[in-house]
């Protein structure tokens, strides 16, 4: 893999009293390996606000930690058939939550990186919803692939 890639960051989250909500982005960031672990670094850009929020995804095999810093602060850890807690801030107040993952599958080839997470979201100890990301990592100039195809 390339230093310079694109990055896809899908989520989803199914709940019972509403319709699958679906939230993509893509962006250009940077890919490195170091001690057995895959780091990807992006900038997101949020609707209303000024601030960027720089954002790294560390990860291998069972284990995905997304850590946020700018308008949104978090530390969320994804251990497969594990529990874990972290605080959500946002511009509009903290959030407690409970990150209780079902699955980490990480697909790495030459040419691209999948992660798949599947977890329960809880809130206040009451599950919120069912989600998944999917995360899409490839070389910068294969940029069109990523936009493309179906990627799996």
């Amino acid at each position: 893999m390339t230093k310079d890639v694109l990055v896809s960051v899908e989520g989803m989250h199914f709940s019972q009293d509403e319709q699958p909500g679906k939230v993509e982005i893509i962006n250009a960031g940077s890919y490195y390996k170091k001690n057995d672990y895959h780091y990807v670094l992006y900038d997101e850009a949020m609707e209303g606000f000024d601030q960027i929020t720089r954002n790294m995804i560390k990860f291998k095999e069972g284990e995905v930690l997304l850590h946020k810093k700018g308008v949104v602060n978090t530390d969320m850890l994804f251990e497969e058939n594990k529990k874990n807690s972290t605080c959500y801030m946002t511009p509009f107040g903290e959030i407690m939550m409970n990150i209780n993952t079902t699955a980490v599958d990480i697909l790495e080839r030459e040419d691209k990186i999948i992660l798949d997470v599947g977890y329960t979201l809880e809130v206040g100890y009451e599950e919120l919803a069912q989600c998944r990301i999917h995360i899409r990592v490839s070389p910068r100039a294969d940029g069109a692939k990523l936009l493309d195809e179906d990627y799996s």
